[in-house]
């Protein structure tokens, strides 16, 4: 597997120096993410893009994914038809930026019933989440075929998609191979455990967010560092070379540290290399 970290750990905004960063802490790639403002927007050109990937590249790094946080924001799901519009736009415009930096896979968060860390979220009934989800994803899927980048749908903290046989078969009902997860191990562990999804999913999974959760922490304070939390990594592990998977995976950390913030890079490294099995000094 390949070892990447998301721009989501990082304090620094500079990309050149967060480039410098990761290849120092050891990481093979980076998991970009179109934000409202910064060098990645919905404002990005082709030129801009292709300047980006010539920065990864000389730092020695692979761009492969893009995340985006927008999806809280503007969500397929809602009951406004102009968010439920944009957000189809900021998948097309993920798209795209994906295809000029070279990645092969975008991150969406698919809507929500109730997003669990916003009170005053709107609440959706679930069957018209349903569908909606569905909808938007079906229409973007031959966007994505053509441009040669796959939909990753990640399981996240919505009230939704809440187990890895109705992921499963969410994704089977769109019927596109441009269609899939970004399964996020730490993710389902305050109500499930992920090696279960990992297996259930099995070639669905396009790409992985490495993080750890603690249970009796609780809420997003359970969030901590990798092996300090209840994810079984021996069993996440068996579980991912049970289907064969051999792709990227990604750590997710944040925020990051209140002091020393560069640190987390370096510790989420040393605790990957120890999951993934790779030879470590210590």
């Amino acid at each position: 597997m390949k070892k990447g970290i998301s721009i989501w750990s990082f304090a620094e905004t500079d990309l050149a120096k967060c480039f410098a960063l990761a290849k120092d802490a050891g990481f093979d790639g980076i998991e970009l993410a179109l934000d409202e403002t910064g060098p990645v927007s919905m404002d990005l050109t082709e030129e801009a893009a292709l300047h980006i990937k010539q920065m990864a590249s000389d730092a020695g790094l692979a761009l492969y994914s893009v995340a985006s946080g927008l999806y809280w924001t503007y969500q397929y799901t809602s009951s406004d038809p102009k968010s439920r519009a944009y957000a189809k736009e900021i998948t097309k415009k993920q798209l795209q930026i994906a295809s000029w930096l070279g990645c092969d896979t975008i991150l969406v968060v698919p809507g929500a019933v109730k997003v669990d860390f916003d009170p005053d979220s709107e609440i959706v009934p679930y069957d018209i989440a349903y569908e909606r989800a569905q909808e938007a994803l079906r229409e973007l899927a031959p966007y994505a075929e053509k441009l040669g980048v796959a939909i990753g749908v990640e399981n996240v903290w919505n009230q939704f998609l809440l187990s890895p046989l109705e992921m499963r078969r969410f994704i089977d009902e769109i019927g596109s191979n441009y269609v899939g997860a970004y399964f996020d191990v730490g993710n389902v562990v305050y109500c499930g455990h992920p090696e279960h999804w990992i297996h259930i999913l099995g070639n669905r999974i396009k790409k992985v967010h490495f993080k750890d959760y603690r249970k009796a922490a609780g809420g997003l304070h359970g969030f901590v560092d990798l092996l300090s939390g209840d994810v079984n990594y021996p069993q996440v592990m068996e579980a991912f070379h049970s289907i064969g998977y051999d792709d990227w995976v990604t750590g997710e950390m944040l925020p990051p540290y209140t002091h020393y913030p560069e640190q987390i890079l370096y510790n989420t490294s040393n605790s990957m290399d120890k999951i993934l099995g790779r030879n470590t000094s210590c």
